[in-house]
């Protein structure tokens, strides 16, 4: 192997992003992950530990670790922040009663060491759904004006329509593009 085709390879190495989906259960994360994928979302079912999907867009390879949110495998999402560049947090905007808990959790996901570089889009997912909250009220619910240690950004969205999934995706991708790779 010629060293122009080492170069060329760890250029491409370096244009590699890697994105953490996390959020409560039932939040939708599958979901979301599968509709930007273009795969078919009419059967899911509860993800028991992770999903990871490898694809490209705008010019980058991606890959994100989608993580189970049930209770049980919040313990183990620590497991998965290793080398984190973006985290996607998913906020299901129809279930009020358990805003609380999903505030605590992204609470304690932001003071985690290893996600301190990270990059984060907060999805207020199922803005089709009647009653849901839009995302000025779930940015107050979350506090998200408080935080100061991460570059952040909200958006409403809709995994069953894909409203805004690609607008959030591209805002997380030049956002982390910005920090990490430099500009030919």
């Amino acid at each position: 192997m010629g060293l122009l085709t080492i170069l060329k390879k760890m250029k491409e190495k370096e244009k590699e992003m890697r994105l953490l989906m996390l959020g409560l259960d039932n939040a939708g994360k599958t979901t979301i992950l599968k509709k930007f994928n273009g795969e078919d979302i009419s059967t899911i079912s509860p993800t028991l530990g992770f999903n990871i999907k490898t694809l490209e867009h705008g010019g980058f390879k991606l890959n994100i670790w989608d993580v189970g949110g049930q209770k049980s495998l919040r313990s183990y999402w620590k497991n998965y922040f290793e080398t984190t560049d973006g985290l996607i947090w998913v906020v299901d905007s129809a279930d009020k009663r358990r805003l609380e808990a999903c505030s605590k959790e992204l609470s304690g996901l932001l003071l985690e060491e290893r996600l301190s570089g990270a990059t984060l889009l907060v999805f207020a997912n199922k803005q089709d759904l009647p009653g849901a909250l839009d995302p000025k009220e779930i940015r107050e619910v979350l506090e998200l004006d408080n935080i100061k240690t991460h570059h952040w950004i909200i958006l409403g969205c809709s995994a069953v329509t894909g409203e805004n999934l690609l607008k959030g995706m591209d805002w997380l991708i030049e956002d982390i593009a910005s920090r990490i790779f430099t500009v030919d």
